[in-house]
């Protein structure tokens, strides 16, 4: 009888892996029905920020923040006053934007209870991405270009589109922020070195 050299084993185990990922669907765009209410609001001109605070001051039990850079006060505010009333608030914000821009509310979400953690695994983690409620009732997704900054809301052209009662595409941004999160780093002044 004679013996199989070793090599053909590797072969063997390249070629399932290989057969394995072929069958993967590749990152393909996912699709979603269009339900729910659609706003949008443009700055300048629009209060988005009111928008956004409006939302926040809604939710009942969770908020998923995705942020590139965050120096807006008044949305930090809100967002420590849902942590206060019991909602569940958490963010990923970008590790170099955390380290250089020296205004960023960062510490004071965390001062205020807020779970942050800094995502360096990207050039930019230059998501701007607000999930309230994804599991409720009437989950709300806020994207678009708008830093929560205050240039953004006084100095930029920007935009924000707010899908409201949509909860297939509201979980699909909660599960990207859960991907994101599971690789970022927990707050600390560490992690900002």
């Amino acid at each position: 009888m004679r013996k199989r050299p070793a090599r053909t084993a590797w072969n063997t185990l390249v070629f399932l892996v290989l057969v394995a990922a072929s069958m993967a669907p590749a990152g393909a765009p996912r699709s979603f029905p269009a339900t729910g209410e659609v706003e949008i609001a443009f700055t300048p001109g629009d209060a988005i920020d009111n928008l956004i605070i409006g939302a926040i001051n809604g939710a009942k039990r969770e908020v998923f923040v995705q942020a590139f850079i965050f120096t807006h006060r008044r949305i930090a505010q809100a967002l420590v006053a849902a942590h206060r009333r019991g909602v569940n608030v958490s963010v990923v914000a970008d590790r170099e934007q955390a380290r250089s821009v020296p205004q960023n509310v960062l510490p004071d979400l965390i001062a205020g209870g807020v779970a942050v953690w800094l995502d360096g695994n990207f050039q930019n983690a230059h998501n701007k991405v607000i999930v309230i409620d994804p599991d409720e009732q009437h989950p709300i997704l806020i994207t678009g270009s708008y830093n929560y900054t205050i240039a953004a809301q006084r100095h930029n052209a920007e935009n924000v589109v707010v899908l409201r009662d949509n909860a297939a595409v509201a979980k699909a941004y909660r599960d990207n922020w859960r991907r994101l999160k599971a690789n970022a780093t927990p707050w600390s002044e560490e992690a900002l070195k």
